[in-house]
């Protein structure tokens, strides 16, 4: 058992945070990474190289080494864990000695992907690793009293995936876990630019639509916003202008897995915690949950009142620093 946790770790598809006792949160940068493929070295990390994403040239790729909240390249992992915890250290006030650390994990990892996510944290210089699944990290870092009999409900949408959770007693009474977060709401409105207008754009600009003009509710004040792209017919740059009521339809079939991925998780709950749910509701954490109307449209879906946690991009890595006194319950130790 870690009695004496140094750092947590959020081992995000989109950001990686890391908590510090002593500091809180030390660091929060995207899990992104630029590699130079001649000589196979790392060029820059986080921050830095998500500014390079479509903007290398052909000897350099920028890779997201995490997908859907699993180590999808194991070194690269490594490697990037190893420069976000120097960078974290500097600013946490924690040694690089070995640290005993915290990590959250997908709910519906496997036990394969669990290990894996273990030996890239240890081989990145940790000394006792213990793992706690994202949800009820969410939920301890929202406030949620997770070690009480009551259901405490957690919709955790981050970059890769969404968990939705109903946690009472310090344990996970029902959960789902889907492969549906930001990432897939990028990729989707990538490609309705593409069909609807042939214009080509990128990553980020996808991401600055969804973060300007997107809308989980149907009926909501339209928003424009002008786009350039690269225009697939000519190849020239072009400008247009997409309206918020677009990147909904664009987006709707992932919001209604979400949907459905909550209404399952509230439809496997023991009848004596329903009552809690309509009195207490749901919160909503991860940087998904940002998305303009997010709290209106599921709260009109499912009947329930839904509330954004104070600190929704955060509340996993506050809830992995705050874990210890829930360790016993919630996890076995991993050594």
């Amino acid at each position: 058992m870690i009695s004496n946790f140094e750092i947590g770790i959020d081992l995000g598809t989109a950001n990686i945070l890391v908590y510090s006792k002593n500091k809180g949160i030390a660091l929060n940068e995207p899990s992104v990474v630029a590699i130079d493929t001649v000589t196979n070295n790392i060029v820059a990390v986080g921050t830095e190289a998500k500014e390079m994403i479509g903007k290398t040239p052909e000897k350099m790729i920028v890779i997201r080494p995490l997908k859907g909240g699993v180590i999808a390249d194991f070194n690269i992992t490594t490697e990037m864990l190893k420069h976000m915890m120097r960078k974290a250290s500097k600013k946490g006030g924690f040694t690089l000695r070995k640290p005993n650390v915290i990590v959250s994990i997908p709910s519906g990892s496997t036990s394969v992907e669990r290990r894996a996510i273990q030996d890239a944290v240890q081989n990145a210089g940790a000394k006792k690793i213990q793992l706690i699944e994202e949800p009820v990290a969410a939920a301890i870092g929202a406030g949620l009293p997770v070690d009480e009999p009551v259901a405490n409900v957690v919709v955790d949408i981050g970059g890769g995936n969404t968990e939705v959770a109903i946690i009472s007693f310090g344990g996970v009474v029902a959960c789902h876990s889907i492969k549906i977060g930001g990432d897939r709401l990028d990729d989707e409105i990538i490609s309705y630019v593409r069909k609807q207008y042939n214009i080509l754009i990128g990553e980020r600009t996808a991401e600055n639509i969804k973060m300007e003009i997107g809308y989980a509710l149907v009926d909501h004040e339209e928003l424009l916003m002008d786009v350039r792209g690269r225009d697939l017919v000519t190849g020239l740059p072009k400008t247009i202008s997409l309206s918020s009521y677009e990147i909904r339809d664009a987006m709707k079939e992932s919001l209604l897995q979400i949907l459905e991925a909550i209404r399952a998780t509230l439809e496997d709950c023991p009848a004596e915690l329903s009552g809690d749910i309509v009195d207490r509701g749901v919160i909503l954490t991860g940087g998904g949950s940002l998305m303009k109307g997010m709290e209106e449209w599921l709260s009109h879906e499912i009947f329930v009142p839904v509330q954004l946690a104070d600190s929704p991009l955060e509340s996993v890595a506050i809830g992995t620093g705050r874990a210890l006194p829930f360790m016993n319950k919630l996890l076995p130790t991993m050594k």
